[in-house]
């Protein structure tokens, strides 16, 4: 990665890590912030994840693991709730990058789109129905709630995107860089045995 798409990619860290903004917005505000024309080629996401690791293991490493084994605690509760509707972890919270300020990102993959709804309504939940992109840049349902995290005093975002259950196969491929780009309620519960501090 040449420098200038380094510096970009650090300021863009720093931005995900302490403010909690995603990848995308992180790194056109580092553009403004640093005076780039609105052309400037930007690192990728696999770059900003590299720099956000680095970040944290940097400025945040007595404070960040607890932290992320508390959103997955909340991602499973959540995940086990939304069990009927084959739940799969994505995200910083999934990657291991995500700090109190990050939000979490849960997918569905429903028979009916509209049951995952009714769901919520019978858990008594709180949601706001809006459209977000998915993981193909696809536009996608997406039930967006607050949840108090008790461990971490602060209110989560927790976002429930609703997928076809045919989304599921193309679903589970790995990423670039070979791993698995979200988990299920088995996956996840395996990660916090393995990492909770």
């Amino acid at each position: 990665m040449d420098t200038l798409k380094s510096e970009i990619a650090a300021a863009a860290a720093r931005m995900v890590v302490e403010e909690g903004l995603e990848y995308g917005p992180a790194k056109r505000r580092a553009l403004k912030q640093m005076g780039l024309p609105a052309r400037t080629q930007l690192p990728g996401n696999d770059e900003i994840e590299t720099a956000v690791r680095e970040y944290i293991d940097l400025f945040c490493a007595d404070t960040q693991p607890a932290e992320l084994a508390a959103l997955r605690r909340l991602a499973l509760s959540w995940m086990q709730r939304m069990a009927p509707f084959r739940p799969y972890l994505g995200g910083a919270v999934w990657h291991g990058t995500a700090t109190k300020l990050s939000d979490i990102y849960i997918q569905l993959f429903c028979d009916d789109p509209k049951s995952a709804e009714i769901a919520l309504i019978d858990h008594k939940a709180d949601y706001e129905p809006r459209t977000v992109r998915g993981f193909h840049g696809e536009s996608v349902e997406a039930l967006s709630l607050s949840s108090i995290c008790r461990e971490l005093d602060t209110i989560i975002g927790v976002h429930l995107l609703i997928y076809d259950l045919d989304d599921l196969r193309g679903a589970l491929k790995p990423d670039a860089r070979g791993r698995s780009p979200r988990g299920n309620i088995e996956a996840v519960r395996r990660l916090l045995q393995d990492t909770t501090p």
